[in-house]
């Protein structure tokens, strides 16, 4: 998830490659910088826990980067260092004073917690606190006690990302670069905790498990409310059944959990309202560069639309783009040189940090070197090519709407008149796995997955176009408009955009001297996404389908940039569950949390596609 232990220690182990030996070592940190640690106090009086490195060389002053976080600081103990300091190795031998802190209410950190803690855009006293007032409070110390430039930068990944964000509302003046990295925006409507109203029960299953547990006296640690294990995650969810068990023990039995928190507030009411960042992002001052990954399965869309936030909400804002063929903070690593059955042809990882992180914080916060980055930098997929744009979506993207047809078609043609449609039968004692792995833990390459898995199961429906006569680009985001029916009273959608490879195609092999890879028939995922069937007109007031009656469901996926080649089709399947990744809906309009078994039903769903009920997707092509 968006706090993925995998992620951290990637961060922590990362950049020795780059750092070339020493560089990335503890004792290089050690001979090279000086640590302490201070409580900071803010305006309410509440003493956050802050560790800072300062370079030893104090024969100038050097500008401050900072990383909020509520996953720790450790090590803890003046004596005890980071292997690493700051967004890449780069950055580390630039010498910067480094500042870690342990986020409000949790570690060594006082106050409470609160999982994407509201902001306060008008503050009547000091007991009226957020992330913006905690961040400029420890700008505000940092500047008075460190020997520094008097300029402050910020960056972080997943949940320090959103930190990053948090701290760009009525910035502290001398906060000059901020880097919201992978940042999670609004968990309802797209990051983390559900995705358009869908609940996304492995990773919050597995992560709330931990995260907030009694913490330990000393500050440093917490313990689990239950151990979350398992060697097969679909088989374990299917018998664990209906989802209300989870509120006692030996689950989630404290009723002060983030994990009962999240499930309490199943539609988008004023807890879900008042944690969405992005309505915030208003009249920004610092240079921000907003950085995500393609393959992110945590936070894409929080990339994505702190972005066109930013845009939208600060005109003339100094707001930079880049979305790499990464998962959730793949270009915090030494190299990366492919992803699934992707190879890059290059280490894409080599040029994000040395040509536009590094050269980022180097000029806004040292003044050194120019900063020419396009304002949007998007590596293609397909093509494996990087592409720079000067807005997002590029100007020549044009929406291109491929109707759904009889045989499994898809067309640009007008549909006939005559009544035609393609329908399944959904059934959540028997729901499609969102993977053909079977794992206790998320398979992070489903996102370009092979999805014959799933079109071989009688309910998973699929669309697809002849083979191109040219290659085809899409830059942007798609759009599925399906007119359907059912026999039950609500229903997830899952809409898969397919790249599918002709016969005979092969890749090279990730391992040198290895044959290459076929891809004869694979069909690639390149971009999916789910909609809550009952949320399809209102995310605060969900409403029933009425049997057999034809409605308008509309899903919007996140924005892509993909080139199909020459040969290839493109495909779209469409489901009614992906589990476990998503839990299981009963297809009856319920407060799922408190379904019982005798809640969950088969139901009949039809897909139309004629003249008067067009389901169709649009796609974003290049022209």
């Amino acid at each position: 998830m968006k706090r993925s232990v995998l992620l951290y220690l990637l961060v922590f182990l990362s950049w020795t490659a780059i750092a070339q030996n020493a560089a990335s070592d503890t004792n290089w940190v050690k001979a090279n910088y000086t640590k302490t640690e201070q409580y900071i106090t803010m305006r309410d009086g509440v003493k956050l826990f802050t560790a800072i490195y300062t370079p030893k060389d104090d024969s100038q002053t050097y500008p401050i980067i900072m990383q909020r976080t509520p996953y720790s600081v450790r090590p803890y103990g003046e004596n005890n260092y980071r292997r690493n300091l700051g967004p890449n190795a780069h950055l580390m031998r630039e010498k910067y004073i480094f500042v870690y802190q342990d986020a409000r209410g949790r570690y060594k950190s006082e106050g409470n917690f609160r999982e994407m803690t509201p902001a306060i855009e008008k503050k009547k006293s000091n007991k009226d606190v957020d992330e913006s007032s905690d961040t400029y409070d420890t700008i505000e110390w940092l500047l008075k006690n460190t020997k520094n430039n008097g300029k402050v930068g910020q960056w972080g990944i997943s949940f320090p990302g959103y930190y990053s964000s948090a701290g760009l509302p009525n910035a502290h003046p001398a906060m000059a670069a901020v880097s919201p990295q992978a940042p999670m925006s609004d968990e309802f409507i797209g990051d983390d905790c559900y995705h358009n109203g869908a609940f996304f029960l492995m990773d919050n299953f597995g992560f709330y498990s931990g995260f907030d547990g009694p913490k330990t006296k000393d500050g440093t640690g917490y313990q689990s409310h239950f151990n979350a294990e398992y060697s097969d995650a679909y088989k374990y969810f299917l018998d664990f059944g209906p989802l209300k068990k989870t509120n006692a023990a030996p689950y989630f039995a404290d009723p002060n959990s983030i994990w009962r928190q999240t499930t309490a507030h199943p539609v988008y009411d004023e807890f879900w309202q008042s944690r969405n960042i992005k309505k915030h992002l208003k009249n920004i001052k610092p240079a921000v560069l907003v950085v995500g990954g393609w393959f992110d399965a945590e936070d894409l869309y929080g990339a994505l639309k702190t972005y066109a936030a930013i845009e939208k909400q600060s005109p003339g804002n100094n707001n930079r783009l880049v979305m790499g063929p990464w998962t959730h903070g793949g270009w915090s690593t030494p190299a990366w040189k492919g992803f699934a059955q992707y190879q890059f042809g290059a280490d894409v990882n080599k040029y994000y940090q040395e040509e536009i992180e590094t050269k980022f914080f180097n000029h806004y916060l040292k003044g050194k070197g120019a900063f020419e980055q396009s304002e949007v930098t998007v590596f293609e997929t397909g093509s494996n090519q990087w592409k720079h744009y000067q807005e997002w979506p590029p100007i020549n993207s044009r929406p291109t709407t491929y109707n759904f047809a009889r045989n499994g078609k898809m067309v640009v043609e007008r549909m006939p008149s005559e009544p035609s449609s393609t329908s399944y039968e959904s059934d959540p004692a028997n729901p499609v796995p969102y993977t053909s792995m079977t794992s206790g833990h998320r398979n992070n390459e489903y996102m370009a997955e092979d999805q014959r898995f799933a079109s071989k199961r009688p309910d998973v429906v699929s669309f697809q176009t002849d083979s191109l006569t040219e290659d085809l680009t899409l830059t942007g985001e798609i759009v599925a408009n399906l007119m359907v029916s059912m026999t039950g009273s609500d229903a997830d959608f899952i809409v898969k955009v397919i790249d599918v490879w002709p016969t005979g195609s092969t890749v090279s092999s990730s391992k040198e001297g290895e044959k290459p890879v076929s891809m004869d028939g694979y069909q690639q995922m390149v971009r999916a996404e789910v909609l809550r069937g009952k949320f399809r007109n209102s995310f605060s007031k969900p409403e029933p389908f009425v049997k057999d009656k034809i409605e308008k469901v509309t899903v919007k996926l996140n924005e892509v940039a993909h080139t199909f080649k020459k040969g290839h089709r493109i495909m779209v399947q469409v489901q009614s569950s992906w589990f476990p990744l998503v839990d299981r809906n009963p297809q009856k309009f319920i407060n799922i949390f408190e379904a019982s078994e005798a809640d969950f039903q088969k139901s009949r769903i039809t897909i139309h596609h004629d003249e008067k009920n067009t389901s169709s997707i649009t796609l974003p092509v290049m022209h």
